[in-house]
């Protein structure tokens, strides 16, 4: 059989707090980036390539949302390359020996604590700079210049200047510092681009009205650019992962928590604050490799991947505040995820068990067709909420098919499930 090589990806890392008053408080990640493998699921590996692992080298800035890579962050990509290699894009799920597996809305709400239950994140792209440059006077008061731009994106160090240099003596200040803080949010850990340095303008849209904001489902939308990452990153040419990667570690320390480094602060809400600042006490899991989280992989048995990761057996409930059960009722939901020219699918029909539901046989794979892998390259000024594609999966996400089956009191192998190769 013909060896595939592996390649060469990038991905965002470090992990830091910062807080915001629109879409609650969530770890943030810097827009740094270094080097992983690729997806060699399907490809023949000699014991050379398999412990074999890149180094990064990117200068260390002193500022918080540029690069700073540390020896630290070596697990961290290896624990995503682990992860990607296990990625199927067909069924959208992480193939493991016990079964399917998936982040998912209810994973979004409690480790980002991003509301997942609201308006799609959709609407206009336009690749006017003139229509960027008015968006901005309207919005924050200054626009860039076309050299503090890339294309249709705002760079992080022009919003970082503006947000640090606003006075806040009046509402309208304060509702213009609040926009560059989500605006930062959205180019880093929620929806940030292979460059790491810039934030696509087609959100800023979206926050015109600031007391609306929190009724977008910014959750699915995240989720759903999540998954894509995984997608694209899973393909044998890809050479870079982008996405909200933090949301993506979060999960694996949850879901296994004998592959995750010890937590320095208390159970809180949002759940990823445990893992802040892991790095300063944790020495034992920074050293471990990519070869290492292969073999837990491989090895993974019944009782190590925490099916119900949420539950009062697990988590103590006065940690998540009441209002965010309200929206508990959408996270068993077989549902198209969207954001923008973004569409992906939620298959909670595959990875029933994270529910506490009996796993059945899954159904067939949902076909998205043209809209998986649309992209935003080149001008492109359309309205994605009138898509025709778009549009139908919108319908559709209005009558949503929830699981209602038989609960299990615990985990147990599964009989039913097939185990796909």
């Amino acid at each position: 059989m013909k060896v595939i090589p592996t390649r060469t990806l990038r991905y965002v890392g470090h992990m830091q707090m910062l807080p915001t008053r629109t879409l609650r408080n969530v770890a943030h990640n810097t827009d740094g980036s270094f080097c992983v493998y690729g997806d060699t699921r399907r490809a023949t590996l000699t014991p050379q390539m398999k412990l074999r692992m890149l180094t990064c080298d990117h200068p260390v800035s002193p500022d918080r949302y540029d690069n700073k890579v540390e020896e630290y962050l070596q697990c961290q990509k290896a624990l995503v390359n682990a992860l990607i290699e296990r990625w199927h894009p067909d069924t959208h799920t992480f193939h493991l020996p016990i079964g399917e597996c998936a982040v998912t809305l209810e994973d979004v709400t409690l480790i980002l604590g991003l509301p997942t239950d609201g308006l799609p994140v959709t609407g206009m792209t336009m690749s006017s700079f003139e229509a960027l440059r008015a968006e901005c006077l309207d919005q924050l008061g200054v626009a860039p210049c076309e050299e503090e731009c890339r294309g249709c994106c705002i760079k992080l160090t022009w919003l970082r200047v503006l947000k640090e240099n606003l006075k806040l003596t009046d509402e309208i200040s304060i509702c213009r510092y609040v926009k560059c803080h989500i605006m930062l949010l959205i180019g880093t850990i929620l929806f940030g681009n292979k460059s790491g340095a810039a934030a696509h303008w087609k959100f800023l849209p979206l926050l015109r009205d600031f007391h609306s904001i929190g009724q977008y489902s910014w959750g699915s939308a995240c989720l759903a650019h999540l998954y894509r990452a995984l997608c694209m990153a899973s393909r044998f040419n890809c050479k870079e992962i982008d996405g909200p990667l933090t949301l993506l570690l979060g999960w694996a320390w949850i879901r296994l928590p004998y592959l995750s480094p010890l937590p320095r602060e208390p159970c809180n809400f949002s759940l990823v604050n445990m893992w802040r600042n892991w790095e300063r006490g944790d020495r034992r899991y920074r050293y471990l490799t990519l070869s290492h989280f292969r073999k837990a992989f491989d090895e993974l048995q019944e009782g190590q991947f925490v099916w119900s990761a949420y539950s009062v057996d697990h988590m103590d409930p006065n940690i998540i505040p009441p209002e965010i059960y309200m929206q508990s009722v959408i996270w068993s939901a077989t549902v198209s995820l969207v954001s923008f020219e973004c569409i992906e699918w939620h298959a909670i029909d595959r990875i029933r068990r994270q529910f506490s539901f009996v796993q059945g046989v899954p159904s067939q794979e949902q076909n998205l067709d043209k809209a998986h892998g649309e992209v935003l390259t080149g001008p492109k000024n359309f309205n994605w909420a009138t898509a025709l594609t778009h549009s139908y999966l919108l319908i559709t996400q209005q009558y949503f098919r929830l699981i209602m089956l038989t609960r299990i009191s615990q985990s147990h192998p599964d009989p039913y499930y097939v185990h796909l190769a």
